[in-house]
């Protein structure tokens, strides 16, 4: 953008503000109108300025994304068939937490580097106090869909954008989201913008039905619409409520017909629909609502599950691992490739095993590959198979590959991040025809795998460097689930207990663990995680010349530091746990947990290093 088209702006704005009392019609909408006017007197802001918006450094953009991170996994999928619409048209779709950060972004690659210099990109910031008058902006502070054109822009660095946006609302009714569809090159007028701000607005409502549908399912949840044809597919009506019949949960459009209805929401179902008989407990059949005009279904809560597992480690102990599991097998078992998150060590092969274990497929080959073990100029014959005399050193019989190998199965492809991009294509056209042809091999041959992948870097991140083919990356991420490392595991004292007894049983012989023992084991850090707590336990059992393994047993790396000299560690005490708790809650971030106990960094690190409690990778504060 030139400084010419910056003065034209800067004229435009002050003209629009020095006359707006008095014009009988405005070139803006009223919306526009009343952040232009915050942009000048409350944030003052310069209308001509150039500079693009601010970007997050990359642990600020991890912070933002781990703060919704269920949310965007359920987010991801409509926004991938959003951007399928409109990608055609050079449209870019954002998603932005609720302070305006972009925290997930679908755009063509073709086009990416050009709409980076315009300033959209993931980790990029759209407050109004930092940009003026932007489509986040207005949707977080009005709460209502809306377009921004070009000019409507308050600074010049953005009045070559349009931008569509709507919000995406918490089943409590808060904003939990915006999300936006921009174009750098659109025609001048408006109404152009208007198919494009239906889109945003049924997919903003898509994501809210799903998350609304996702974080209910132990309550009782009434779907209803006022054709029965749309009830499971695009309800207009959510209403959750708990096993005594308080409400819990409403969507946007069922909190307005709660309050057109009663004035008020109601704190209870029979009062909210005091004329209307509700369908029976256990009735899932679609009934009409005469009073209401509505047709309902109504589902009931979620029963704890027992999955069968694989194995010997009862991962399920955690809460958020069963939960990702049960998930995932229903995932699963609809045809849908699962895509798995997690540290080195943290047990992704593991869930993978439990995975193909509870899937009805549980008879048929679980196939393991570990694309970072596979020398590059072996992958592809260890994958594809080849055919006899296909290559000088070749089997004279050939080889049948690990994908034909895993045919009527699953197929586990372990750290599918650091896959050459050459075989990324070729895994992509076996994936899309089914077909897997072995090298050298002239016919190739129907398979039938269901794909399981795993790995400890952000696949997405990858996609956005170019080194991960973003097709690829859809295709393999029909739902994605993240193990969590063992530092941040409820289950941490049964899996200690299990594993040990597991090597106790392996060796023959009985151990136990001593207090101060267990103490260290259950704070520590576990870079390593369930791989190095395995290590730990084994080396401990080796050395320990006694039934009761001692601190002096377990390895040297993980001592906890010294306290501040003259103070004693209070290794019990409630103020201890307390720490524990909130520290691990906010994934061990010094900022987020101090903000949450209300006191400042200076006084967590105090009290962290008073009780003797290890930080990831900082241990103790001196």
């Amino acid at each position: 953008m030139s400084s010419g088209f910056s003065k034209i702006h800067v004229e435009h704005v002050n003209r629009v503000l020095r006359t707006a009392e008095n014009a009988p019609t405005l070139p803006v909408p009223n919306v526009i109108l009343d952040s232009w006017r915050r942009s000048v007197q409350h944030h003052k802001l310069d209308p001509g300025s150039l500079q693009g918006p601010r970007i997050l450094e990359a642990h600020q953009l991890h912070e933002h994304r781990e703060r919704v991170d269920d949310f965007l996994h359920l987010a991801g999928d409509e926004m991938s068939r959003l951007h399928g619409r409109v990608r055609d048209a050079d449209y870019c779709v954002m998603l932005t937490d609720t302070l305006g950060c972009t925290v997930d972004y679908r755009i063509d690659p073709t086009i990416r580097g050009e709409y980076r210099r315009a300033g959209m990109d993931v980790g990029t910031c759209w407050s109004e106090s930092e940009e003026g008058t932007t489509g986040v902006c207005a949707v977080l502070i009005d709460k209502l869909p809306v377009t921004v054109h070009k000019h409507d822009h308050f600074r010049a660095a953005f009045i070559g954008i349009t931008c569509s946006a709507a919000p995406v609302f918490s089943p409590s009714g808060e904003i939990l989201a915006v999300l936006d569809v921009s174009s750098i090159r659109s025609p001048e007028d408006r109404r152009s913008q208007h198919l494009i701000r239906q889109m945003v607005i049924q997919s903003a409502t898509d994501i809210e039905n799903a998350y609304f549908m996702y974080s209910t399912q132990d309550l009782w949840v009434m779907r209803a619409h006022p054709l029965p044809g749309y009830i499971d597919s695009q309800p207009q009506y959510l209403f959750a409520w708990d096993r005594d019949g308080r409400i819990e949960a409403l969507n946007p459009a069922a909190r307005r017909l709660l309050l057109q209805r009663c004035g008020r929401i109601p704190t209870h179902i029979e009062e909210a629909f005091a004329s209307a008989r509700l369908p029976a407990s256990g009735d899932d059949s679609i009934h009409y609502l005469s009073s209401i005009g509505l047709h309902v279904r109504l589902k009931v809560p979620r029963r704890p599950t027992r999955v069968p597992m694989a194995g010997n480690v009862a991962s399920a102990l955690d809460p958020k691992v069963a939960q990702a599991l049960e998930l995932a097998v229903r995932v699963k078992d609809r045809g849908l490739p699962v895509l798995i998150h997690g540290e080195t060590g943290a047990g992704k092969e593991h869930f993978a095993l439990q995975l193909h274990a509870a899937s009805k497929r549980r008879d048929k080959p679980f196939v393991a590959v570990n694309c970072a073990a596979i020398p590059e100029n072996l992958i592809e014959s260890e994958l594809f198979g080849y055919a006899a005399g296909a290559f000088t050193g070749a089997s004279s019989k050939g080889m049948r590959g690990l994908l034909q190998q895993a045919d009527g199965g699953t197929l586990f492809l372990d750290e599918i991040g650091d896959m050459p991009l050459m075989l990324q294509t070729r895994l992509l056209r076996v994936l899309s025809e089914g077909e897997v042809a072995p090298l050298g091999g002239a016919r190739p041959q129907s398979i039938d795998i269901q794909v399981i992948c795993a790995s400890h870097r952000d696949i997405s991140t990858l996609v956005d460097t170019g080194s991960f083919r973003e097709d690829l990356f859809f295709r393999l991420s029909g739902a994605r689930f993240d193990i969590p490392p063992l530092r941040e595991r409820k289950d941490k004292l049964a899996l200690i207990t299990k594993l040990l007894d597991e090597e106790c049983q392996r060796s023959g012989e009985s151990m136990e663990l001593s207090e101060s023992a267990l103490e260290m084991l259950l704070n520590y850090s576990w870079p390593g995680n369930m791989r190095q707590l395995h290590h730990v336990l084994r080396y401990a059992c080796a050395v320990c010349k006694s039934q009761v393994i001692g601190v002096e047993d377990l390895p040297a790396t993980l001592g906890v530091s010294a306290p501040v000299k003259g103070q004693e560690t209070v290794s019990g005490s409630p103020e201890r746990q307390a720490l524990i708790d909130t520290l691990v809650r906010n994934r061990w971030k010094p900022v987020l947990a101090a903000q949450e106990l209300g006191i400042s960094r200076a006084t967590l690190y105090r009290k962290v290093n008073l009780h003797g409690i290890k930080m990831p990778g900082k241990g103790s504060y001196n």
